[in-house]
């Protein structure tokens, strides 16, 4: 069995910034959507359901990372404020499936909305022409990353 060869040092520090940029960027995307109702957790499991016809407790709970406790409280918060509702699985009555509501459709939409006019905004008050051109180059060499 051959030894991958070491990172080149620009390899290493590539990879800490762009890390730590993106994981900065984040979290000032998020929080421009955030809602004051809801709370990151509830919002990550509303975007989970999206486009999704109908998913179970466990299935977010997995999906989220946390227990399955934690998601049904998540969930029943989320259903009191009329963004999810229970249905029963049409093939297995014993479970129940979570699905968005109009309302939770919406405010998925509208979070959506809110982040791509803050981040459109902060690269046009921010960047110059040239700037934004080279974030696209570099999201195409990022995005190169993610196919194995």
């Amino acid at each position: 069995m051959t030894e991958s060869p070491r990172p080149s040092p620009s390899a290493v520090q590539a990879s800490r910034q762009v890390r730590t940029v993106i994981s900065r960027l984040r979290r000032r995307i998020l929080n421009a959507a955030e809602a004051e109702d809801i709370t990151l957790g509830q919002a990550s499991v509303l975007t989970h359901l999206s486009g999704r016809p109908g998913v179970t407790a466990s299935e977010l709970a997995a999906a989220e990372g946390v227990r399955h406790q934690s998601m049904t409280t998540t969930i029943a918060s989320l259903t009191a404020l009329g963004l999810v509702e229970r249905h029963p699985d049409p093939d297995d009555r014993r479970r129940l499936l979570i699905a968005l509501t109009e309302e939770g459709h919406r405010r998925v939409e509208e979070g959506r909305q809110v982040r791509q006019e803050w981040l459109a905004g902060r690269l046009q008050e921010r960047c110059t022409e040239e700037e934004r051109r080279t974030v696209m180059a570099a999201m195409t060499v990022l995005e190169r990353l993610t196919h194995d």
